[in-house]
């Protein structure tokens, strides 16, 4: 219904934003860690909206930029995932690193998140997989100036090296920038591995 709203941010609280428009006040449900990035109390802002409507409830969530939302959107695709663990995992992640996560099978990093448990992280790497392939290295707010592939099979060697490093025992956003960094045209995931780990361990 609604795929933005601007306006300026009147009110802000644990669980949602009020944006004033042409006066007229939207609640738009998202907790701190995604309000936060979205903007401050009298700041003029344009905020994505997600508008759910259930039999017992109506609401507005709103993400600071369309990868978030289409994260979000992507999430409640999941059985059993509803928008309040949806928020959760999207305030807790960049989708990059939701992405990387997913496709390495991360269970582990997946239920630290409040109100997911270990079967709900299961069912979220099993059915998004394969749609997130690709998508960890559209995140342009990681991507720095580094310049990256354009073939899905030069994308496809730096998921598996990253999902690589991630298995190690590195942070999601650590192996993002640390395969990004060394990648050269036609490196294989062999190639890129060693490189991005003495990068790592240099740092």
């Amino acid at each position: 219904m609604y795929a933005y709203i601007k306006g300026d941010i009147v009110a802000m609280k644990d669980e949602f934003i009020v944006i004033e428009n042409n006066n007229v006040g939207y609640r738009i449900f998202c907790p701190l860690s995604i309000s936060s990035r979205i903007g401050r109390v009298g700041d003029f802002v344009c905020v994505y909206t997600y508008h759910y409507v259930r039999e017992d409830a109506i609401a507005l969530y709103g993400f600071p930029s369309e990868e978030e939302y289409d994260m979000f959107v992507l999430l409640l695709t999941v059985s059993g995932i509803g928008p309040k663990v949806a928020m959760a995992i999207v305030g807790q992640f960049q989708p990059a690193e939701f992405s990387l996560a997913v496709i390495s099978g991360d269970v582990k990093t997946l239920t630290g998140i409040k109100g997911l448990g270990k079967k709900g992280a299961e069912r979220i790497v099993l059915e998004l997989k394969d749609k997130l392939k690709g998508f960890a290295f559209r995140d342009t707010d990681m991507t720095s100036s580094v310049s990256l592939p354009s073939t899905s099979e030069a994308l496809s060697s730096l998921e598996e090296a990253s999902a690589a490093l991630v298995v190690l025992g590195y942070p999601a956003s650590e192996a993002l920038m640390a395969v990004k960094s060394v990648y050269e045209d036609g490196m294989s995931v062999e190639e890129i591995i060693p490189k991005a780990l003495r990068r790592m361990v240099r740092s």
